[in-house]
């Protein structure tokens, strides 16, 4: 406890040390209802980012990082107490699954049989059901530390059956933070039956601080992506892949997200009443090594949000269903576009979907994927 207790003196020292260092520590975060522990594991670097993750939902709780003067601030939307986690209906920070995104009609056939699913969105399945992997206890492994990284290690067993999926499905989730300031969560999954797997991170960005109030939409954007997935009234793919060319979707050249969402015309836009929260594909990715997805920068500080994934894409969130209601761990209200989400993954609705990269898992196989949050700043003005 007295090295947890240090943590505040070693972050005040690592922004002028010239030693490179990584620590980790783990200390009791609450407890749930029915007397299950819960716990946070704190990542730090020498060079003022900090991670903390609370092994509820596996949830980035916290992310500091510094911007181009030095300054730190906590960048991704949370909360401060366990309560307001298992009450969380945005997911914020966790790990998603077992699918992410939504499965049309709460079903679908693997091997001539059809699978009934919890549906917890109206007729749908949205990212794992009633109780998906964010609202489970998981189980720390292994923290440890080397002289340039920290790192905790996480699993969860999902028994057969477990909200309507078949296979009990064992995923063990590790979060790494080295000197060079990339966070990556590294995923892997096996069964013992064929079943189906997409599974992610809840993540939203602000980086102007989660604490300051203010939207995350004058942020400047990149996407690497040249397609995103149409959706329907119901918010499921139709299956169609279609170019950001010429749209308000097309973020391949840097600009406000403000500005992209300007065009209330535009159908898929008024689908989420003039927001975006959908999948957008990464030219050429090969599942093997992560590609930059997308590069979002907060002109009025310097931060710099790099996200790399072997994932074939990210869906790209606004933050439109933020309405004020939730309150976050500086007591700050989150209101629409308080942070935007990239949520590296497979589509929605793949199981159902021929046109779709296949989310199929069997035995005997690893499902395996990392995505990479990596911090930079711009240089600071002359």
């Amino acid at each position: 406890m007295l090295r947890y207790a240090a943590l505040a003196v070693i972050a005040a020292l690592s922004l002028t040390s010239q030693q490179a260092f990584a620590y980790v520590a783990r200390a009791p975060f609450g407890v749930l209802a029915d007397g299950t522990k819960v716990e946070v594991v704190d990542l730090l670097n020498s060079r003022g980012v900090r991670a903390r993750i609370i092994s509820y939902g596996a949830a980035l709780q916290t992310l500091i990082a510094p911007d181009t003067y030095g300054r730190r601030a906590d960048v991704v939307l949370g909360y401060a107490k366990l309560d307001d986690y298992v009450a969380n209906q945005q997911r914020l920070g966790a790990i998603v699954g077992r699918y992410a995104g939504r499965i049309a009609n709460g079903q679908f056939v693997l091997d001539g049989k059809t699978y009934a699913l919890t549906k917890n969105d109206g007729k749908n399945t949205l990212d794992g059901g009633a109780k998906g992997f964010d609202k489970v206890v998981w189980t720390i492994d292994k923290v440890d530390e080397t002289s340039t990284e920290s790192s905790v290690v996480m699993h969860y067993t999902a028994k057969d059956g477990e909200e309507g999926f078949p296979g009990a499905l064992t995923v063990t989730v590790t979060y790494t933070l080295n000197e060079n300031s990339e966070l990556t969560i590294a995923y892997k999954a096996t069964t013992d039956k064929p079943t189906v797997v997409n599974l992610t991170n809840h993540a939203y960005f602000n980086l102007t601080g989660e604490a300051y109030g203010v939207t995350a939409l004058t942020e400047r954007l990149t996407l690497s992506e040249d397609k995103f997935a149409a959706l329907n009234a119901d918010l499921l793919p139709t299956g169609d892949m279609v170019s950001v060319m010429g749209k308000s979707f097309d973020f391949r050249v840097e600009g406000t997200i403000a500005d992209h969402l300007k065009d209330t015309t535009d159908p898929q836009m008024a689908l989420l009443h003039g927001n975006i929260g959908h999948f957008f594909a990464i030219k050429g990715a090969d599942g093997k090594k992560p590609q930059l997805a997308a590069r979002l920068v907060e002109p009025s500080n310097g931060r710099v949000l790099e996200v790399l994934t072997t994932e074939p894409g990210v869906e790209f969130q606004t933050g439109y269903a933020f309405d004020g209601k939730s309150v976050g761990k500086s007591g700050t209200a989150y209101k629409a576009g308080a942070g935007v989400c990239f949520l590296a993954e497979h589509p929605a609705d793949a199981p159902n979907q021929k046109k779709f990269p296949s989310t199929r898992l069997d035995p005997g196989k690893v499902y395996a994927q990392t995505t990479v949050y990596r911090f930079t700043s711009l240089p600071a003005p002359k």
